[in-house]
């Protein structure tokens, strides 16, 4: 993305995680015409009101334009652009991942000269408007020592600095929903950020309806209620039931929009069409006591059945059910591969009836 000018969407996102593509992918559920342009960064042509409900975005900022990821490029910018707003203002400049070694400091200090040279008044503390100036290196970039030596890259190589307004932050109150803190809780429990995404990806929200099949302590659920979707989760064992019900009550009060109840996820005690989407966490081989052949028939049927009450579904594994989510009529979206340590990996499969 060489020299300047305005990027083809009008917002630029910030990323969360270390995975760009699925960050995208859940933002795709608040933005329209999301694409990863920078190591962290993705810009998107509109946004909703739903990008603070994002787990994997952090901020979304009306784009001024894009430079050359280096401080005199962007001081260029800014004085080529009008700014249409008033007020008081601050300058953030970050350098995304470490990927271009840029002087923030000196950036925050020559943009805001720009500013105060057009006789906007600036407040670090509380300033009406923040401009935030992104550099960052290219799609995939992890850090200065990935990005080379500068002299010898491309244009399209070398990353790119995006000026814009900040317009929206996500909420992030993950870390006060710890699984251990719930009034149940097992070991294994989903971590809320993931769960979150997850739950955004399936298109959890206002209005929606989504099923987790095996909700095991409800931590799906839980994030899909917290975004205004209505809850519905089964179980084959009893405690989980019990337990995921509490905890429901527990996030989202007794009157919220939640229904839990005991059911063998290869015969769903929904209608067709129930739901907007089913999300659910496959048991691993290590966490339950189904093995082999009998966990690949028990996935091939929830499968089936999961396409029965719900045109979207959203599954996580230890392993790649590509195969059979195709076999149950599915068709993959998209499928990630995320991982949690260093001896597990975490497949999503994105799926859709078309």
């Amino acid at each position: 993305m060489p020299g300047g000018g305005r990027l083809s969407g009008v917002y630029v996102l910030e990323l969360g995680g270390q995975d760009d593509d699925f960050a995208a992918c859940e933002a795709t559920s608040a933005a329209t015409g999301v694409e990863v342009v920078g190591a962290g960064l993705a810009t998107a042509r509109a946004v909703t009101d739903r990008v603070r409900e994002l787990a994997y975005v952090h901020r979304a900022s009306e784009v001024v334009g894009h430079c050359d990821p280096d401080v005199a490029s962007a001081r260029a910018l800014l004085d080529a652009a009008s700014v249409g707003r008033d007020g008081s203002v601050a300058v953030r400049a970050v350098d995304v991942r470490g990927t271009t070694g840029v002087d923030t400091q000196r950036a925050e200090r020559e943009l805001g000269q720009v500013l105060v040279d057009r006789g906007f008044a600036v407040d670090l503390d509380d300033p009406d408007h923040e401009l935030r100036a992104l550099f960052t290196g290219p799609p995939g970039a992890e850090g200065t020592a990935e990005n080379g030596d500068p002299g010898t890259q491309s244009a399209d190589d070398a990353g790119v600095c995006v000026l814009g307004w900040l317009e929206a932050e996500s909420e992030r109150g993950f870390g006060d929903r710890r699984p251990t803190d719930r009034p149940f809780f097992q070991p294994g429990s989903m971590d809320p950020i993931l769960a979150r995404a997850l739950a955004n990806i399936a298109g959890a929200r206002d209005g929606a309806t989504v099923v987790d099949p095996m909700c095991g302590t409800g931590g799906l659920l839980l994030e899909a209620g917290l975004v205004g979707a209505r809850a519905v989760g089964s179980d084959a064992q009893r405690k989980m039931v019990r337990g995921t019900r509490a905890n429901l009550r527990d996030a989202l009060g007794d009157d919220g929009d939640f229904a839990v109840c005991r059911g063998d996820v290869t015969r769903l005690p929904f209608a067709d069409g129930f739901a907007d989407a089913a999300v659910f966490d496959v048991p691993y081989g290590r966490q339950s006591k189904i093995e082999g052949d009998s966990l690949a028939d028990l996935v091939g049927r929830a499968l089936a059945e999961a396409r029965r009450v719900a045109a979207r579904a959203v599954v996580v594994a230890d392993r790649s059910w590509e195969e059979a989510a195709v076999d149950a009529g599915w068709t993959v979206a998209e499928h990630f591969e995320r991982r949690v340590h260093r001896s597990l990996v975490r497949h999503v499969l994105v799926l859709s009836e078309d």
